[in-house]
């Protein structure tokens, strides 16, 4: 898969997509809202089971719990890591179950994720959109069908190319 500004392409098919506030870059902190530029690895779909029928996704994707966070504090231990019972965590963190679609599907984007660094960046997804063109915080985002599309053609190798 292939993401640059405005637009991505997966298996010969171009979609519209929204990036980070601060745009692509090779230089992401924490909070910047920068979409770091680089080649990664796709993780496991995640989604939420009362909003998406598991039959429009992979047999491995992982349904979404109320307590499910994911750890966006770089003080927290688990820095970003997934989080199952979440549900006090005292450090800063972001909810997976959410009341908007966002994160209704949701694909981690393995940037900063194998050995974390503390303040490199976290919670890097690929996520449903807001609108076209409606930045996120350094997230990849698509409408809800592409989002479909995309979970249910992956496959243990597909890698994203973010490129400016």
């Amino acid at each position: 898969m292939f993401i640059n500004k405005w637009h991505g392409w997966f298996r010969g098919t171009k979609f519209p997509c929204s990036i980070g506030r601060g745009g692509i870059n090779n230089v992401k902190t924490e909070g910047d809202g920068v979409t770091p530029a680089g080649v990664y690895s796709l993780e496991n779909v995640f989604y939420r089971p009362d909003r998406v029928s598991r039959l429009l996704l992979p047999p491995q994707a992982i349904p979404i719990r109320k307590g499910y966070i994911w750890s966006d504090d770089p003080l927290d231990p688990h820095y970003n890591k997934l989080i199952a019972n979440g549900t006090n965590w005292k450090f800063s963190h972001e909810k997976m179950f959410r009341a908007d679609s966002l994160y209704d599907i949701v694909i981690p984007i393995a940037y900063n994720r194998a050995d974390p660094e503390p303040d490199k960046g976290s919670a890097i997804f690929l996520h449903v959109w807001r609108g076209p063109r409606i930045p996120t915080e350094g997230c990849v985002a698509v409408d809800w069908k592409t989002m479909i599309w995309i979970a249910g053609n992956l496959t243990g190798e597909t890698q994203i190319v973010i490129n400016s």
